[in-house]
């Protein structure tokens, strides 16, 4: 498998970003989460940019190589929108499909319902529809603890570095990009700016709200994608998020693959990709 291209600088939305842009063709924009960055992708990329589609893939802000701003506020998933909208345009992208995991997915979810014309079709991978966490059980209260943990400036920060980074070791349970997420979130103010994307997105006040906010339903063909070993989050967030589809809606579940699909099953994933991205008209 040919290693990913090193990327480019992009100018979007008042920051720049790195971001990784491979073949020519249909886009596919790839959408990482917490704590990645688009290297998340890199089984990916060169697989779909070899099927004839354009992947794009960016490490959104406060991660990576992108910009970090400062202020909590400037995390929330709006500006997340202009971010990712921004870097399409200065691509010349005007509709995508758009592929996401963890907090990608929800960004990518969200842009499916507020700019359906910007997405052709779209693959959240663990994330389920941001609606179905309000209305999580018992058990996905206890699986999310942490992001309790994550409010809390300063001590979330000491918390998760100290003891050579034991309690984020502990959480991410072995993953391939341990050490690699360590040395990411090390540099000065990346892990604060990690740890807004849950302070601006999922303060106390949204994680036990009775209701979730009003949103418009999704309209594009969705395949959700869920892991059986995933730790964070359960599987009827992703499985019952077909309510909140209006286009064509399919489940797929991979056995034995953990929270970081792109990584624990890389090539059940890129031959769900394409099957699901090339199909009809090639990616919408």
């Amino acid at each position: 498998m040919a290693p990913m291209e090193r990327g480019r600088t992009i100018e979007a939305n008042g920051l720049s970003f790195h971001v990784v842009v491979e073949g020519e063709g249909p886009a596919v924009l790839l959408l990482h989460g917490f704590p990645d960055s688009s290297y998340l992708w890199r089984h990916q990329v060169p697989v779909l940019a070899s099927a004839g589609l354009m992947a794009i893939a960016p490490d959104l802000r406060g991660f990576g190589e992108s910009g970090r701003p400062q202020a909590v506020e400037a995390y929330r998933l709006r500006a997340i929108l202009g971010d990712v909208t921004g870097i399409l345009d200065a691509l010349g992208v005007e509709r995508a499909s758009v592929v996401g995991h963890d907090w990608g997915a929800a960004v990518a979810w969200v842009m499916a319902m507020l700019l359906p014309q910007r997405v052709g079709r779209l693959v959240p991978l663990s994330a389920g529809h941001p609606a179905r966490f309000h209305a999580a059980g018992i058990r996905q209260r206890e699986m999310s603890w942490y992001m309790l943990l994550f409010q809390f400036p300063g001590v979330a920060e000491e918390a998760r570095a100290r003891d050579d980074w034991r309690l984020a070791r502990e959480l991410l349970r072995g993953e391939e990009d341990l050490d690699r997420y360590v040395a990411d979130l090390s540099r000065p103010g990346a892990l604060t700016a990690a740890l807004n994307w849950y302070r601006a997105n999922l303060p106390p006040e949204a994680l036990f709200a009775a209701d979730p906010p009003p949103l418009p339903p999704v309209a594009c063909p969705t395949m959700g994608v869920w892991g059986s070993g995933d730790h964070f989050l359960t599987e009827e967030l992703m499985s019952g998020s077909g309510e909140y589809v209006q286009g064509p809606w399919r489940y797929e579940r991979i056995e034995g693959a953990g929270h970081w699909i792109p990584l624990d099953a890389p090539d059940e994933l890129n031959r769900l990709l394409l099957e699901f991205l090339t199909e009809g008209a090639s990616g919408g």
